[in-house]
């Protein structure tokens, strides 16, 4: 089963403001991410580190 991560906890991994976050998840950037309870948001580890893949492929970063 996959570690789950906040939205404070993803902004400190990435070292951005949780705003930045969150407002990536409203315009559909970001790390994947659900709700737990109809207003928890989670992110998958699995995910946010995909992510993080992701942005440095396509920064042209090997």
């Amino acid at each position: 089963m996959s570690e789950f991560m906040t939205t404070s906890e993803v902004a400190e991994l990435l070292r951005v403001p949780a705003e930045t976050v969150r407002c990536w998840r409203h315009v559909g950037k970001g790390p994947r991410s659900f709700k737990i309870g109809g207003w928890r948001v989670l992110y998958a580890r699995e995910d946010v580190e995909e992510f993080i893949v992701e942005e440095r492929q396509a920064s042209g970063r090997p």
